[in-house]
């Protein structure tokens, strides 16, 4: 079936779709690398879009494209690996798919503000919303409460499992009940289903398995459908803020006293475990961090409450890294461009070595790489 509501397919969609697709990405188990592609579109721009745009039409995504290699890569500096949690998994998938995904990731995108299937303290996976937007939410609301003269607190929490826990059958029910488009609802279900995928080790052997559950790692329309997933994950309690970056969660609290923004956040969290339970969602509770925030100055002596839940305790950090911005209670801007500082310098010793005395690179070049390379470096979280 056809659906009256479709949309066709143009080449300036899948323009715009191998426009974001690197070259240097690796390809799946059809060895064939985005270059391939983008010279196809290049030379035949009609190609590509007339050979998806049935597949969208009838909300069919083909099981021989849903086929995935997972690379198991050992993870850096565990004690032990006798626990799978001390691998990940590198998943290599089909790029025709991923051009297909990123066209519909644009277009659920496009419908994600009028059906309101994402939440606005959602900051992931979204145009124009990035991790600097996450920040510029939580810091002036802990300033805003701070000239109130109210003690504010941030539990900052992590989805065990992330998009391994997606269940599509909820997926969809939710895009049905907020008046998605049906063919969007149909491809979604089409994609989802009936995946199978090859974990790869040494010198083992290619058999693919079915998966039941997530949606698969590394394709453009992932992060999205999770977002839309946990969009429910949000909590109406007066003078609280729950900020989200994909999987990453923030709560924060603000009272008269740190006692009762403890006794608050271990409310929240487990009116939050209740919420996420029916929908096959968790906390990782070892990921957990608490800060409490303080004016720069403030006389009072910093917060020492910790936070428990389920038998474990948190105590509040001094200095902690969320969404790649490094937080003290005060806010104090030094802890993070001290490290940017560090990083811009290991930079600049390796180009460095592109241009000996004498030799190398001539000085524009070297201007551009600075301009390029270290500029970003440096500046990153400025805007906060």
């Amino acid at each position: 079936m056809r659906y009256e509501d479709y949309t066709p397919l143009t080449s300036q969609e899948i323009s715009r779709a191998l426009s974001k697709s690197s070259n240097t990405s690796a390809p799946g188990p059809d060895h064939n690398p985005y270059s391939v592609w983008k010279s196809v579109h290049r030379i035949k721009p009609s190609l590509l879009s007339s050979l998806l745009d049935p597949l969208l039409a009838h909300g069919f995504h083909p099981p021989s494209v849903k086929k995935a290699v997972g690379i198991v890569l050992d993870m850096l500096g565990k004690p032990s690996y006798d626990s799978p949690s001390s691998f990940r998994v590198i998943v290599l998938l089909r790029t025709l798919s991923k051009i297909l995904e990123r066209v519909v990731a644009s277009r659920l995108s496009a419908q994600a503000a009028i059906c309101s299937l994402s939440h606005p303290l959602q900051c992931g996976s979204l145009p124009g919303r990035s991790t600097a937007d996450a920040a510029l939410f939580l810091q002036p609301y802990v300033e805003t409460f701070h000239r109130l003269r109210y003690k504010v607190s941030t539990l900052f929490l992590d989805v065990k499992g992330g998009f391994d826990s997606l269940e599509y059958p909820t997926l969809l029910s939710l895009l049905r009940r907020k008046g998605v488009s049906p063919y969007l609802v149909q491809w979604v279900g089409s994609f989802l289903r009936d995946r199978t995928c090859s974990l790869t080790f040494q010198g083992s052997a290619r058999l693919f398995a079915p998966i039941s559950v997530g949606v698969p790692q590394g394709s453009p329309i992932s992060p999205l459908l999770f977002v839309i997933y946990v969009s429910s994950l949000y909590l109406e309690i007066p003078r609280s803020l729950i900020i989200s970056y994909v999987d990453d969660f923030a709560v924060t609290v603000a009272s008269p006293s740190y006692r009762t923004n403890v006794r608050l956040l271990q409310k929240c969290f487990s009116a939050l475990k209740r919420k996420a339970s029916p929908i096959n969602i968790s906390f990782s509770i070892p990921k957990t961090e608490l800060i409490h925030w303080r004016t720069a100055r403030s006389n009072e002596p910093p917060g020492s409450l910790s936070v428990q839940l389920e038998d474990q305790l948190f105590y509040p950090q001094s200095r902690l890294k969320w969404q790649g911005f490094i937080f003290t209670p005060s806010f104090d801007p030094r802890s993070h461009f001290s490290r940017r500082y560090t990083l811009a310098n290991a930079a600049l010793v390796t180009f460095r070595r592109l241009s000996p005395p004498g030799m190398g690179l001539p000085p524009y070049l070297c201007l551009s790489l600075a301009r390029s390379l270290l500029a970003p470096i440096l500046l990153y979280g400025s805007a906060v």
